[in-house]
């Protein structure tokens, strides 16, 4: 899992087998990715890591 925001995450949300856009992140980031959490005040990488790797 690789989680980003910006053009310079897009290779490595690419190369990843599931790739997440954080909610106040660039339009196209979100666009290539699995799957879109909250933004950063909202705690979307915390969410994105319980939602995906603690099941």
């Amino acid at each position: 899992m690789a989680i980003g925001d910006s053009w310079n995450d897009l290779q490595l949300i690419q190369a990843v087998g599931l790739g997440v856009a954080m909610g106040n992140g660039n339009e196209d980031i979100k666009k290539a990715t699995d799957w879109i959490t909250d933004t950063n005040e909202q705690d979307g990488v915390a969410k994105a890591i319980t939602r995906y790797l603690l099941v």
